[in-house]
């Protein structure tokens, strides 16, 4: 069953921040992860969230999802990321066929 992942994140050094994209694209590919979303328009339409940049995954399983985020390779570029934005994120784990 799919997982599905929502980063929101706010990028304070973009330049550094396309290095971190370059690297963690081919990565997620590897994984077999997609991305159904990436920086498109957004809109609140209840509560009080101001999401600045979302980010759509999809995994083809939870497992697949937490060996990718905890896996050295991720972790490695985590440290990218971390440097140059900060991320709300979460999974979901989709429904059965």
């Amino acid at each position: 069953m799919a997982a599905y992942v929502v980063f929101d994140v706010e990028i304070r050094n973009a330049e550094r921040y396309q290095d971190f994209m370059r690297q963690v694209k081919p990565a997620l590919e590897a994984a077999g992860a997609r991305y159904l979303a990436r920086g498109g328009a957004h809109k609140v339409y209840e509560g009080d969230w101001s999401p600045r940049r979302i980010v759509l995954l999809e995994f083809p399983s939870m497992r697949a999802w937490e060996t990718f985020y905890n896996g050295p390779v991720y972790q490695g570029l985590k440290t990218i990321r971390d440097e140059c934005s900060s991320a709300r994120l979460v999974s979901v784990e989709g429904l059965d066929p």
